[in-house]
Parts: structure tokens; sequence; C-alpha cells
């Protein structure tokens, strides 16, 4: 089922939702499942994966040249989806992005969910490598998410790259994009970044799912102004509970978010790394609630890899 007729079933009811990472390369899929188990019986209409490109390092030979070598430390994200459909009976959610990938890759990548019966594709442009300062799309890929969200409509009308393919079938996809209530990175400022969030939304895009914060408030006035801007369809927050004390450092510097004063010092009180945890816990409970109460329709977690504190959180809600 697709994940806006899944919200249109709920009837204004909030869905619990959550996204994995791929295990890293060398694992088997029973970490996944491990991580997965505990959280069905909150059960979540869809299971989002995270989509990892290929990076690349440089070695040096004996020589003293360089060889670049290619890294793809997560792979999996169309087996793991096809087993989470099979085993649990939900829909997942495939990340795809315009990094790393061609028109013709993209195309490819989409036949094999259709193929599959995958009917939903959060499309994101994705982050540069780490040896890049700035996003590089590839020769013939996107450089932004409205391309590709552009390419999957067409697919689902039946346009192929191949315009002398015959008996082209259509798929059938319902696409999420990412939207920013701190705005983007890259972006100028907040309100430009909504007008990019509506052109993916006027191009196809069938619903948005936020990046993390942790003031409800940055929320709740990312949407007036989508609203205000003529984005009208859902948007999902993304909420992610702290865990650790360098998280204080890591996420706004990684994520360009925001965390809260009252947050931050109650972390800071903390003498332990599960005492931290427990706080991460409460403060996104209290969002949960906050969220819940002004009808939000989905609540989605990001995971980063384990579940006790989603487990914890949803237990508390659900």
């Amino acid at each position: 089922m697709k994940v806006v007729d899944h919200i249109k079933k709920a009837e204004g009811k909030t869905l619990f939702s959550f996204e994995i990472l791929p295990p890293l390369k060398g694992q088997n899929i029973q970490s996944i499942f491990d991580h997965i188990d505990p959280l069905m019986e909150f059960q979540p209409p869809f299971i989002d994966v995270t989509y990892h490109r290929e990076e690349y390092v440089y070695k040096e030979l004996l020589n003293g040249l360089l060889q670049k070598k290619v890294v793809r430390k997560r792979p999996g994200t169309v087996g793991i989806c096809a087993a989470i459909q099979n085993k649990y009976q939900v829909d997942a959610v495939p990340h795809i992005l315009c990094g790393g990938f061609t028109k013709e890759d993209t195309e490819n990548f989409l036949i094999d969910l259709d193929f599959l019966g995958i009917d939903n594709v959060l499309a994101l442009r994705g982050d540069a490598v780490k040896n890049e300062t700035y996003f590089s799309a590839e020769k013939e890929g996107h450089s932004y998410a409205k391309g590709l969200v552009e390419q999957i409509v067409g697919l689902n009308k039946g346009e192929y790259l191949d315009e002398e393919l015959l008996n082209k079938s259509k798929t059938n996809f319902c696409i999420g994009v990412a939207g920013y209530p701190e705005k983007h990175m890259e972006a100028p400022s907040l309100d430009q970044d909504v007008l990019r969030l509506k052109e993916k939304v006027d191009a196809g895009a069938c619903y948005v799912v936020t990046q993390m914060f942790f003031d409800n408030k940055k929320y709740f006035q990312f949407v007036e102004k989508c609203r205000n801007a003529g984005i009208t369809v859902p948007i999902i927050p993304g909420l992610k509970p702290l865990a650790t004390k360098r998280q204080l450092s890591v996420l706004p510097h990684r994520f360009h978010v925001d965390l809260p004063d009252a947050l931050i010092l109650e972390v800071l009180k903390c003498k332990s790394k599960d005492e931290v945890r427990q706080v991460g816990v409460e403060w996104c409970i209290q969002q949960s609630k906050e969220l819940i109460a002004n009808g939000v329709p989905f609540l989605h977690y990001y995971s980063m890899g384990k579940s006790d504190n989603i487990e914890k959180i949803a237990r508390s809600l659900f």
C-alpha cells in the first residue's frame, strides 16, 4: 500500500514508522531482523531503508602512485526491502539518490523495485562524498531531487529512457521527498528552501518526511510556511532520540540542527551513558506527545541501527 493510502486509512490517527540502516558489508541480514523484531508490535505500516552510495579512497602503491579504490560499506537496500516485505508483510520504502546514479541506473533501480512489488520510494539528492566539498552529480545523472522525482513520475506514465521500447508498462510509485524545518545546509534561507520543496511537490512528490528536529516549534513553523507556499501534501515529522553526549556537537555539525538549551543542560548533568540515553528518550516522548496532539499523520523515527530507545518511546505512545 502507498504511504499516502496508509494515512487516509488511518482517518486522523497518528501512525508509527521508522528508518533503518543496511548492515555494514560482510554482515548478514539477521542484524536487521534483530533490530526490527522488537518494534513490530507497534504495527508500523512502513519501514524506510536508507541507501549508501559508493565512496572511494586513494591508496598509495609501492611505486608512489595513487590507486583509486571504490568502497561500498552498506550495500543491500533493494534486497533488504524485499526481505522486509516478505518477512513482516509491511511496506518497505527504499531511499533512492541522485548521487552515484546515472539516469539509466535510476531507471534500472526502479524497475527492480517494481518487479518486487515495492510501491514507495523516498527520492533524495544525497550528500557529497567525504572527499568532496560540494555535491557532484554523475555525468548522466540528476543534480537535484526534483529531476529524480520527474523521472519517477515519467516512469509511472510509462516513459522510459529508450523511447523505442514496445509494450511499455507503467510503474505505480508513491514518491516521498525530504523537508528541512531548519533549512537545508546549502539553502540561502528557509523561505528559499521551502520554494525548492514546493518544486519537488509540484513535480509529483506525494508526501514529505522532515529532517530530525528537537524543538517542535521549528516543525510547526515549517509546516505553516509550507502551507502558505501552497504545499498541501502530508508532512511527516522525523524524530531522533539523543543518545550520547558527543551528539551535542556531532548532530549540529553533521545535520545542521539546533538543540534546545533545556535538553543540552539535562544531558550535561548526566554522569553515565545510560542516563544520557534516558534523557533522550524522555525528551523524544514529550516531543511525540505534542505532535500527536496536533494531529501529525506519522511519527517517523531515525533509529540509526539501534532499536532499544525507539522501543521505549513507542511503548509509551502506541
